[in-house]
């Protein structure tokens, strides 16, 4: 039985497909048009997992909407009363798009079918969750636990923003509820647009800017923008906030509330803008581990699975795991909507059928590579259509050989190998990587390869058995979902003077024998490779720590800043051509950028990709 999952139309578009419970394959749209977080009818995404599992929409049982955009408009209509006249604005702009098409919602898919697939899909073929429920399935039914408390923190869904669920065998059970507006998620995008960054994507920066700033501000947090109550339950006062009603994340009230006004776009960081960043990093973990304290105790249980966008708030999950609340903790890797297409389909299969679930030995993820690869021949037919000089290798071991090499010169190397990533992280298969001991290399990469802001920390991948001896963190990472303190053993300790630095001063330091990848908290964001998911990945680790006596290597996502994740061979080569990276191995081909004919191309591509 073949079920097709699908999320589109707000951001992050995607198709999941499962046969009977099994993952086949999961893409987001943006990978293939090269928008980023592309919204629109995930056409490709959708072809791609009919050609992974060699089908048509005929075999298809069930189409599964990751959401119920009829409950959506009801909560929108409550908002526009309960803010009136102040919503009027917002009236005008959105009510027309939900009256002429957005509640047609299934006429919409099944045209969409038409138009893009050729497929004729009968309305009965078409159904429908709530969003939080999509986000919580992809949580506990691909979680490796037959029982779990589920919690899902985004911005919102249809009413919900924050959801408290239990998972048991195939069935899944709400239990607690916080409605729109209170939402820890647009919370922290609120704050994110205060300080210059781009809501639902520069909430990674508002993390990584954290550690350079001190709690000021969480005091006033606390006090005027949110009430919390001991169980964890919390609401925002409104009064500081125009989301609900506009364009706008605050208003002068916030501003005032701060003395500082909302920093610009691309202008100059400040020790403030810092400090706020670290004041709302610490209101939110304490707000994640309220509620994670409420959901034991309404369970009981000792697993507890999480989704939704604040759940790729890494830091705060690690702090979550430091906390000890649950026994083990499991995080779907595309937490956010693209995950959502994963989570419809698999509650449809488990709790709208009764199918029964397996036994668990593991996730359900596959380490998270569901999307497309590409053959050598493939790579072949790109590569020479484009004149590029290659050498290719019929033995892979020679080809690590190489690499390894480079990357112990210091060298910067696109990796582009078997099935593309599922969900926000590069974990292996297209990835940009570095020596994690280089003092050199996080701002070279943050500067000549992804053009993006100095301050913004990298992830060190690193074999899962090394683990303990360079991270205090006693479980498994596989999905670069969890931060973690570099062991004290790896620490290069600090002295007086440089303790006293602020803000970016601290950036120059080495604070271990892995600086590249060494956050100025000491710090670090850590995948932990395994060969049963990704056995190249975890071979050129081990051949690179043979050589160097280090089973570290910076990794990070194969794009430039404001591109998605590359997809394709031509993605990838492009943006190997396009930056300063040093050597491209793509399947059993590496590429020198030294040896490559000058690339035809002009810094209009740079517009291509509006910034994050």
């Amino acid at each position: 039985m073949y079920i097709l999952g699908i999320s589109a139309y707000y951001h992050d578009a995607a198709a999941a497909l499962i046969k009977d419970g099994e993952i086949i394959a999961a893409a987001q749209e943006e990978r293939f048009t090269r928008v980023k977080q592309d919204a629109r009818f995930p056409e490709n995404a959708i072809k791609y997992c009919l050609e992974a599992a060699s089908i048509t929409m005929d075999d298809i049982e069930q189409v599964i909407f990751y959401e119920d955009p009829s409950l959506k408009f009801r909560r929108i209509l409550k908002t526009y009363r309960q803010f009136f006249p102040k919503s009027i604005p917002f009236i005008i702009k959105s009510l027309p798009s939900w009256l002429s098409k957005k509640l047609y919602w299934k006429r919409n898919l099944k045209q969409s079918f038409s138009m893009y697939c050729e497929a004729a899909v009968p309305k009965n073929k078409i159904s429908n969750t709530t969003h939080h429920r999509s986000h919580a399935a992809s949580a506990f039914f691909a979680s490796p636990y037959n029982e779990s408390a589920v919690l899902v923190l985004d911005g919102v869904g249809e009413f919900d923003t924050t959801s408290l669920w239990y998972g048991n065998g195939n069935k899944l059970t709400k239990l607690k509820g916080i409605e729109f507006p209170h939402s820890i998620g647009l919370l922290y995008s609120a704050i994110t647009s205060y300080i210059g960054f781009k809501v639902n994507s520069g909430e990674y920066k508002v993390m990584g800017l954290a550690p350079y700033g001190e709690p000021k501000y969480v005091d006033i947090i606390k006090k005027y923008l949110l009430k919390i109550d001991d169980d964890g339950i919390f609401r925002l006062n409104m009064a500081f906030f125009d989301f609900a009603v506009s364009g706008q994340m605050t208003n002068d009230k916030l501003h005032r509330l701060f003395n500082h006004p909302p920093r610009e776009a691309e202008s100059e960081i400040t020790q403030f803008e810092m400090d706020v960043a670290r004041s709302i990093q610490d209101v939110v973990e304490e707000m994640m581990i309220g509620l994670a304290q409420n959901l034991r105790q309404l369970t009981g249980s000792a697993n507890l699975c999480m989704a939704g966008g604040v759940a790729l708030n890494c830091v705060g999950n690690g702090k979550l795991l430091k906390a000890k609340v649950f026994d083990n903790i499991w995080i779907q890797p595309a937490a956010g909507d693209a995950g959502g297409a994963v989570g419809a389909a698999l509650d449809y299969y488990f709790d709208v059928l009764g199918n029964q679930r397996g036994v668990q030995n593991s996730d359900l993820m596959k380490g998270s590579y569901l999307g497309p690869e590409y053959s050598d021949q493939q790579i072949k037919e790109y590569l020479d259509s484009v004149g590029a000089n290659y050498t290719h290798y019929e033995n892979f071991e020679d080809l690590i050989d190489i690499v390894t090499d480079k990357l112990k010169q210091e060298e910067v190397v696109g990796w582009h190998q078997g099935r593309m990533e599922f969900g926000p992280r590069s974990l292996g298969a297209r990835s940009i990587l570095g020596d994690s001991r280089s003092q050199k290399m996080q701002k070279n990469m943050n500067l000549k390869i992804k053009f993006r802001e100095s301050f913004r920390p990298f992830a060190p991948a690193i074999l899962h058995e090394y683990t303990a001896e360079y991270f205090d963190i006693s479980v498994d990472s596989p999905y670069m979902l969890l931060v973690a303190p570099i062991t004290e053993s790896k620490k290069i300790v600090m002295t007086d003077g440089e303790e006293k630095l602020f803000g970016i001063e601290k950036l120059r330091l080495n604070r271990s024998n892995i600086p590249a990848v060494t956050h100025v908290d000491y710090s670090a964001r850590v995948q932990t490779v395994h060969p049963d998911t990704n056995q190249k990945f975890y071979d050129l680790i081990t051949v690179f720590n043979e050589k160097t006596g280090c089973p570290v290597l910076v990794n990070t996502s194969f794009n430039v800043r404001g591109e998605p994740i590359v997809c394709t061979p031509e993605d990838s080569y492009r943006c190997f051509m396009r930056t300063g990276m040093d050597i491209l191995a793509i399947g059993n081909f590496i590429l020198l950028k030294e040896r490559q004919a000058d690339f035809d191309d002009d810094e209009k591509w740079k517009d291509e990709y509006q910034l994050d």
